[in-house]
């Protein structure tokens, strides 16, 4: 099983379980298609939308985890 790092892009993320687009979207990246936002890093990510990247990788693998 892959595991997510702030160092994992978000394009990958998205390739291992498209059912983590609503995490996404609740931190308000909403532009899940753009090249750009698939190319950034977790942290990076986080970052821009002031979001705890710690945070958003335990809930990102705690959600793959479970399934």
């Amino acid at each position: 099983m892959a595991v997510i790092t702030k160092d994992t892009l978000i394009g990958d993320i998205l390739e291992m379980d498209k059912t983590t687009a609503p995490f996404f979207m609740e931190m308000g990246m909403h532009c899940l298609g753009c090249p750009s936002s698939r190319g950034e890093t977790l942290e990076q990510a986080c970052m821009v939308h002031g979001i705890n990247a710690d945070e958003m990788v335990a809930k990102l693998n705690g959600h793959i985890s479970s399934k």
